[in-house]
């Protein structure tokens, strides 16, 4: 069964600058997260999806387990190539059937493993939310990681409050790739969605997930379709974009205006801004 987008990982040097930025954007962002292995977070929620703005600010708390070396490390290493989108979460029932799957098609790059932090409600009352990751490997992509996320207390995470933005967002429509060779990453991105089939489309391929969609394209393709140039492939594909639906692009036009950040219009009424390394789309 095919796995809905569930979280992206948008790494950054500065987190409160961060945070901000998103906040001026029309953003509802929530309170500041601290992982064991050093990390902080603000997560901004969309209806079964969310943005994860996180950076490593606690670096000696690192360790060797698997979240220091697969989580913490890395996204280190990414930021110092600059901020961006530096990981991919699918949603998960089963973080343990994922890894037999991952590993089955030979992509597992771990066991999955859970960890457990404290959270808070919007009043600041503390709450407990625990997670299982599994992840997965494009041996091709060395700045671009993947795993799949179980939530075991979801009611204690999700929270509608968070949901509603000031820029009409109002829910997740896909994420983009960028790569040289979208047919290299085709297989990959088909085992780890959990998808039956991609279709081709003009430049690469897409997946639809239950909850959005995943899409793979050539730079070019990018720049012609959402007018922005991506991020640097060079390395190996890149995660590129967030496109979100919008109840009025042109009111999340103007909130993009009043922030100072430039904005592209594209077709049917959409529009595309860069946005601390990813590019972000706005569509009716």
């Amino acid at each position: 069964m095919a796995r809905g987008l569930d979280h992206i990982v948008h790494a950054v040097a500065d987190l409160d600058s961060a945070a901000d930025i998103y906040r001026r954007l029309g953003f509802t962002v929530g309170a500041r997260n601290r992982h064991p292995w050093g990390t902080h977070n603000h997560i901004i929620q969309l209806p079964g999806f969310f943005i994860e703005l996180l950076t490593l600010a606690e670096p000696d708390k690192m360790s060797g387990d698997l979240f220091s070396a697969m989580f913490a490390s890395y996204n280190r290493e990414f930021i110092t190539r600059g901020d961006g989108l530096s990981m991919l979460v699918l949603e998960s029932k089963d973080a343990q059937a994922d890894e037999a799957a991952f590993r089955a098609s030979g992509i597992a790059a771990s066991v999955a493993t859970r960890f457990d932090r404290e959270g808070k409600k919007p009043d600041g009352t503390p709450v407990h939310v625990a997670f299982t990751l599994a992840f997965a490997k494009d041996a091709g992509a060395h700045d671009a990681r993947f795993f799949t996320c179980q939530q075991h207390y979801p009611e204690n995470f999700w929270n509608p409050a968070f949901q509603q933005h000031a820029n009409g967002v109002r829910a997740i429509a896909g994420v983009v790739l960028a790569a040289d060779r979208p047919a290299q990453h085709r297989d990959f991105m088909v085992a780890f969605t959990g998808a039956a089939t991609a279709r081709d489309e003009s430049g690469g391929f897409s997946i639809d997930l239950p909850r959005g969609a995943v899409s793979v394209m050539t730079p070019q393709a990018f720049i012609d379709r959402f007018g922005q140039h991506p991020p640097v492939t060079e390395r190996g594909p890149r995660l590129a974009a967030l496109r979100f639906k919008t109840a009025n692009p042109a009111a999340a036009g103007a909130q993009l205006e009043k922030a100072g950040v430039f904005f592209t219009p594209l077709k049917a009424g959409a529009i595309s801004a860069a946005v601390l390394g990813a590019i972000l789309i706005f569509e009716p």
